[in-house]
């Protein structure tokens, strides 16, 4: 495993671009997986989408203290209900702001093991995966915040 740069600021390329989908999962992807994983745990933060690392691909991990998830390719299927709640993000460090999300969802996409998974979430779990998801689409959450503020 190995700690991977996190690409930052609004104006980075990559993170303004829209992700393609993975076409297979291979040892390389979860090779990846397993980096990205290690990068946001030793960022201290709960997730980190591919395109944060400088790869243009539809992978997201988080970890919201229930363990690890892996998505590859996630949909985010249903939505329902709002809340609004304080954001950061590792690619925008020192900058947080409320941003309005669903408050529950449901995501399908593939495991690591290429096998089709599917998320019933809400609270913080529906909230990341949001954002998370937002990524692969090249929103950042300053998109959508208000009130941002320096901390």
């Amino acid at each position: 495993m190995a700690m991977l740069p996190i690409r930052k600021g609004t104006a980075d390329v990559i993170l303004r671009q829209e992700a393609k989908p993975v076409p297979k999962v291979t040892k390389k992807i979860n090779k990846l997986i397993s980096d990205m994983l290690q990068t946001m745990y030793k960022s201290d933060g709960v997730g980190l989408a591919a395109p944060q690392v400088g790869e243009k691909l539809r992978i997201v991990v988080l970890d919201v203290g229930q363990g690890p998830v892996c998505l590859i390719n996630p949909i985010l299927e249903r939505q329902e209900g709002e809340e609004i709640d304080q954001e950061g993000c590792l690619s925008l460090p020192g900058i947080v702001g409320d941003v309005k999300r669903a408050a529950k969802v449901r995501v399908s996409g593939l495991g690591p093991n290429g096998k089709a998974v599917r998320y019933d979430a809400d609270g913080l779990f529906a909230r990341c995966l949001q954002h998370e998801i937002d990524h692969l689409e090249g929103i950042l959450f300053v998109d959508k915040a208000n009130n941002l503020k320096e901390v």
